[in-house]
């Protein structure tokens, strides 16, 4: 089955994002020994798959229970603002929190899904705080008790489920 991505990518640029994806300090001389291509052939690729917005960020992935923050909490929120000038405000406000991991804006009984790291109970506390005063007039928390599974890794690759 042909995916939408597969007409627009070849296999070579498939094989260099999941490499990338999976290791982003991967060097540009081993991704090239990996996919069989020459380094600055890869180089020129990598460079075109991140002018094309393929490619959003490089990033290492920090373990947040080391560093302290160890109430992760979904944040389902709804609020009474309907005018699009007062929700743009509303979430430029959230994207500029630094506790705010994620949002998402939903369909459903909540309008938006927050993923929120705070290190204990009076921050996140004073975080909900901070929501009351944005105009959220529904609030329902869950605490994460576990990670079972976390991944920034897309399926992109038709042979992953082998």
């Amino acid at each position: 089955m042909e995916s939408i991505v597969s007409k627009i990518l070849d296999n070579m640029d498939i094989q260099i994002l999941d490499i990338l994806q999976k290791g982003a300090q991967v060097s540009n001389s081993e991704i090239a020994k990996r996919v069989n291509l020459s380094p600055p052939a890869t180089h020129a690729r990598i460079k075109r798959l991140e002018n094309e917005g393929y490619i959003n960020h490089h990033v290492a992935i920090l373990n947040q229970e080391k560093l302290g923050f160890d109430l992760l909490t979904f944040i389902f929120m709804s609020t009474n603002i309907h005018q699009a000038e007062k929700l743009e405000v509303l979430e430029k406000a959230l994207e500029s929190m630094p506790e705010v991991l994620e949002c998402h804006f939903l369909t459903g009984e909540y309008v938006y899904l927050l993923k929120v790291a705070n290190k204990d109970r009076r921050e996140l506390e004073s975080f909900i705080r901070k929501l009351n005063r944005l105009g959220i007039t529904r609030i329902q928390t869950s605490l994460a008790l576990r990670e079972i599974k976390y991944s920034t890794v897309l399926p992109i690759r038709e042979d992953n489920n082998l």
